[in-house]
């Protein structure tokens, strides 16, 4: 909405300042914002979104069980770098929203970030 409104107003003084991060990581932002899209968009009756899915399930590389490739969506991310990064961006309403989506859909991230001891830092 803050780009279609840029467009509207050609950059002019209405316009409120652009947010640090946007301005440090445009590509980081955009990208963000491509995977909330696919993320959310709806299933239809006979082809579930394969993107949700792919959020749904996927796991953490230092995860001690063994890696089960029975879901053709499924992959592997360090947790970590993923925590630490929801942590360093929580002024970002992308990653707010990214990171409620994951809380909510994926009992993996949910189990990982319950069992953090430094949780106010995402708080």
């Amino acid at each position: 909405a803050a780009g279609l409104w840029t467009v509207f107003t050609l950059g002019g003084v209405g316009s409120k300042p652009t947010p640090q991060l946007e301005q440090c990581s445009p590509l980081a932002n955009q990208s963000l914002l491509l995977l909330l899209v696919l993320a959310n968009l709806t299933d239809a009756p006979d082809t579930p979104n394969p993107y949700r899915q792919a959020v749904m399930s996927f796991k953490n590389t230092q995860d001690s069980t063994a890696f089960s490739s029975s879901n053709p969506h499924a992959f592997q991310i360090n947790f970590n770098s993923l925590y630490t990064a929801l942590c360093d961006q929580q002024k970002s309403d992308q990653a707010t929203l990214l990171l409620y989506m994951l809380l909510h859909q994926n009992g993996n991230v949910r189990t990982y970030v319950l069992a953090r001891t430094d949780i106010e830092n995402l708080v």
